[in-house]
């Protein structure tokens, strides 16, 4: 269905192919890649590998004072942590590596290292939480507080702060893991962080508990000991000019990152997957405002799996919620937020609500998707307000996927009629689909409007070039076809 007083579809030097499958509908078809750059992600497997590390010619060398952390070193009366080397079993104030990222960041306490200074963490397990060295200042009963204090801030973007796993510079092939125990916020706090890098880590936890869970996995919250979960991988706030490089945020209770009021940053080779009801939440929960400024560049960006419970060791989705079962779902979801966001080489899949939400992109700036797959994201796999471009991309939008699985507990299948892009305006601007394959099995292939609260001004359009769009049997209907647009 076309309403022209919504907006125009323009179709200059378009090659379109409207097709339509009369089988069954119990099975996806499959799209017509567009073109090989597309993230070779194994999107049949349970869980994905995360994709091939940063190159490291693009990393400048290390400033300020170099500390090392191992798991053979001492406590910070022992060692002074200015020496890759064990502690040797007597002494004080050794030359050799702290035995926990804590020694550097106490709870409770000053951090030990300044803004430009760099944290080398050595391959190993690192309890992060109430009982981990180094964390003196907690008690059980508020261990949710058992947190590191902020990243100290870098002088200049010339000179941040570094917190290097083991392999930065290198495959980053055996990453340090810091895991959260008794139930902290978060583990990694980026709060006021500006001119930081964090390189090369592991970050989960050890529960496949998922937090106010409805169907039997719910984490315990008020009796200690809590157990070996935390809430939210990474938290950030008021923070400007990060680089995370070579992470995977898996398998946390409520969400892999946590954070709003970004301005410029970059995010590389970063996996989030497997936590318990959001991938990237941009919504800070807090009487102020959410929005993110100036460039914030995501390259090979693994979503996945979000709003699943994960199994430790096996590391398998369990659980699986929607907001109908009072989870959320989202891969990435924001606040009101500007900012021209510029994604590539990503991959945001399986997912229990939308995959990649921007819907909340109402405050001003644009969003590229070059290279891009979203599939089976129980929403829309796309949902984007104002300027949007996107470009070699494959959309697959199998909404109903996570129906009658056995990881499934209560997702909303084809929520949102299940769109694959949703694209809605504030007016006045334009969006492109260049080269890429849209499939769906929603009410619709590619909805799009106005954004409730906003009125069209009559030049907004949509132009697609040398795209597919493939229509399956309505998931609503299967006596019906998916509509092109409405």
């Amino acid at each position: 269905m076309f309403r022209q007083t919504l907006l125009r579809l323009t179709l200059p030097l378009m090659m379109a192919i409207l097709a339509c499958n009369f089988g069954s509908g119990t099975a996806p078809a499959t799209p017509i890649a567009t073109d090989t750059a597309i993230p070779s992600v194994d999107t049949a497997a349970p869980t994905h590998p995360a994709p091939e590390p940063t190159p490291i010619l693009t990393r400048p060398p290390l400033s300020g004072i170099v500390y090392y952390v191992r798991p053979d070193g001492g406590s910070d009366e022992q060692c002074t942590g200015l020496a890759d080397a064990p502690y040797a079993g007597s002494g004080t104030s050794q030359a050799c590596a702290w035995d926990h990222p804590f020694r550097a960041l106490p709870p409770g306490g000053t951090p030990r290292m300044a803004g430009g200074d760099t944290l080398i963490v050595a391959s190993g397990e690192y309890k992060m939480g109430f009982g981990a060295p180094g964390s003196e200042n907690c008690d059980e009963g508020g261990s949710f507080d058992c947190l590191m204090p902020p990243i100290p801030a870098g002088p200049d973007s010339d000179h941040p702060t570094r917190i290097l796993g083991a392999g930065w510079d290198s495959e980053c092939g055996a990453p340090p893991e810091l895991w959260g125990s008794g139930r902290p916020w978060f583990i990694v706090n980026l709060t006021d962080a500006s001119n930081v890098e964090m390189s090369c880590f592991e970050i989960t936890d050890r529960s496949p508990c998922v937090e106010n869970h409805t169907g039997g996995l719910a984490c315990e919250r008020d009796t200690p000991p809590y157990g070996d979960w935390a809430a939210y991988g990474l938290h950030a706030e008021d923070s400007a000019n990060v680089h995370l490089r070579d992470l995977n945020i898996h398998g946390l209770a409520s969400g892999g990152v946590h954070a709003g009021r970004l301005k410029d940053w970059t995010v590389e080779n970063v996996r989030i997957a497997g936590n318990g009801s959001v991938g990237w939440d941009g919504d800070l929960w807090d009487d102020g405002p959410d929005s993110n400024t100036g460039t914030l560049i995501f390259r090979r960006w693994v979503v996945g799996w979000n709003g699943c419970g994960e199994t430790y060791p096996q590391g398998e989705p369990t659980g699986c919620w929607g907001q109908e079962a009072g989870g959320y779902g989202d891969g990435v979801g924001t606040g009101e937020t500007a900012g021209d966001w510029i994604i590539e080489d990503s991959a945001f899949l399986h997912n229990t609500s939308d995959g990649l939400d921007l819907l909340y992109h109402t405050l001003g700036g644009s969003v590229t998707l070059s290279r891009v797959r979203a599939e089976g994201n129980a929403g829309n796999q796309i949902k984007v307000s104002g300027g949007m471009t996107i470009t070699n991309s494959v959309l697959v939008g199998n909404c109903a996927f996570f129906e009658d699985q056995p990881f499934t507990y209560w997702v909303d299948h084809c929520r949102a009629l299940g769109n694959t892009p949703t694209i809605v305006f504030t007016g006045g601007e334009a969006a492109s689909i260049v080269n890429s394959t849209i499939y769906g099995r929603g009410d619709g292939l590619v909805g799009a409007g106005p954004r409730e609260g906003f009125q069209c001004n009559g030049s907004e359009a949509i132009a697609a070039r040398n795209t597919i769009f493939l229509g399956d049997s309505d998931f609503f209907d299967p006596s019906d076809i998916t509509f092109l647009f409405y």
